[in-house]
């Protein structure tokens, strides 16, 4: 009978830690996508960044068409 206690108890533990591992790590698709999507967000941040530092105008007009292009990179991934 303890036997029987103990491999209930074991299982459940074993659910338990499944459950645990499931919630901390979300699944990942494709990691080449997620890469390329996080490069994607990272050159975003710079370039805005980089517009609220720019003083002339064909800089800001160059970093404005580079936000466009990767904010609608963004939605197409």
């Amino acid at each position: 009978m303890a036997r029987g206690f103990e491999s209930k108890q074991v299982e459940s533990q074993q659910q338990d830690r499944e459950a645990r591992h499931a919630n901390e790590q979300p699944e990942v698709g494709d990691p080449v996508a997620a890469a390329a999507r996080r490069t994607l967000e990272l050159a975003l941040m710079r370039a805005t960044d980089d517009l609220t530092k720019a003083r002339t105008p064909a800089h800001r007009a160059m970093l404005e068409q580079a936000i466009a292009a990767l904010t609608a990179q963004l939605e197409l991934s």
